[in-house]
């Protein structure tokens, strides 16, 4: 399991025309396929009278999942050079949709390439990259008298409380990095009559 990933910082855009037809390109930050689903629908009802919306997109820390699509073009044209353009910079959670108005003259299978892959490269660069950590969320279960102990393994380790109960009965998550969780567990397990459990986190926009 990588520790970290990269993908794009925000939204990008990107605008490139060749031989009439123009090329609108998007860069979007996404988690899931739900995610990509929606900004598809946005994409396409935002320039709903455009010829094709092609795209690509990559998911998954490890970037397992991936899918890239032509919508009409010529077969590999279009969803594979976006993809590329992804891929080139080695980002995962990341939607790159490319909007194509029809110019009257066809630009062939290499122009269309250089057109779709230009297009999304422009628009991820626009976007920029930022690294991501990998977490596991760690909820421990604590009495009162046991506050402090728990308090100093978080400082220790610079970790933040997502959510937390204080009464006679206490609760907090927090989200620890891959990198260190291993060791923020031992130091847990070394306070007694607390109960820890570690889950995945699930990856946000962030």
């Amino acid at each position: 399991m990588k520790e970290s990933y990269h993908r794009v910082a925000g939204l990008g855009r990107s605008i490139l025309k060749a031989k009439g037809s123009r090329f609108l390109g998007f860069s979007f930050i996404v988690t899931s396929e739900l995610e990509v689903n929606s900004r598809l629908e946005e994409v396409k009802k935002q320039y709903s009278d455009a010829r094709h919306w092609c795209y690509a997109y990559r998911l998954d820390p490890e970037g397992s999942l991936y899918r890239s699509s032509d919508d009409g073009e010529p077969s590999h044209s279009a969803g594979d050079p976006i993809l590329r353009q992804i891929d080139s910079r080695g980002l995962t959670n990341t939607l790159v949709v490319v909007v194509r108005y029809f110019g009257g003259v066809k630009l062939g299978v290499g122009g269309l390439i250089e057109a779709y892959g230009g297009c999304a490269s422009e628009a991820l660069d626009e976007a920029g990259i930022v690294e991501c950590v990998v977490t596991s969320e760690v909820e421990i279960r604590f009495s009162y008298a046991q506050m402090n102990d728990i308090m100093r393994v978080l400082k220790r380790h610079r970790l933040s409380m997502k959510e937390h109960e204080f009464s006679t009965s206490c609760r907090l998550t927090t989200d620890v990095p891959l990198a260190v969780v291993d060791v923020v567990l031992t130091e847990l397990d070394g306070i007694p009559f607390i109960e820890v459990k570690r889950h995945r986190c699930p990856l946000r926009p962030g």
